[in-house]
């Protein structure tokens, strides 16, 4: 606990007052690194090297404590989330908790329509996520009608997915 409080008061290089060193995780994401964890994600699957590289250029780096809360559920959703580094938990409800690591996404439907927060996602440590807002994606949608047939048959497998759990 020492160690986080002498990064935030900047005592030791690195915290999120030092950008230049890469705030809390030791180093930037820059482009690539950005390209890099997208290219990992099952809802880019089908998307080319170029897409990747359009997507990178609106994705923010956003570096936050624990216990952040970054959706709740029932309010509007406008952003897509990357955890890259760091953990966190998806509360559904009192008794359903699932637990993020880095690779995990949550919010992809908030990309296509904004629509209310299906759970409320809290940060366990501090964490580094990439996230991309929906008026960005939106926009880059339309710029590039391949990369929204991509998006849309990964989506569609992962419903039908969903539908087959369910029926199990």
């Amino acid at each position: 606990m020492e160690l986080v409080s002498r990064m935030m008061d900047g005592s030791i290089p690195g915290g999120p007052e030092h950008p230049e060193r890469g705030g809390w995780f030791g180093f930037r994401l820059n482009q690539d690194h950005k390209i890099e964890h997208l290219a990992e994600l099952p809802l880019l699957a089908g998307v080319t090297r170029k897409q990747l590289k359009a997507i990178a250029k609106i994705t923010e780096v956003r570096e936050v404590p624990a216990g952040t809360e970054l959706t709740r559920v029932g309010e509007p959703g406008d952003e897509f989330f990357v955890l890259v580094d760091g953990k966190a938990r998806v509360e559904v409800s009192a008794r359903k908790r699932v637990s993020l690591k880095p690779g995990d996404f949550f919010g992809e439907i908030s990309l296509l329509d904004g629509g209310p927060r299906s759970a409320t996602v809290v940060t366990e440590t501090p964490a580094r996520l990439m996230v991309i807002t929906r008026r960005d994606f939106a926009r880059l949608l339309a710029e590039a009608p391949d990369l929204n047939r991509a998006v849309m048959a990964v989506l569609c497998k992962r419903l039908r997915q969903a539908e087959q759990a369910l029926s199990a």
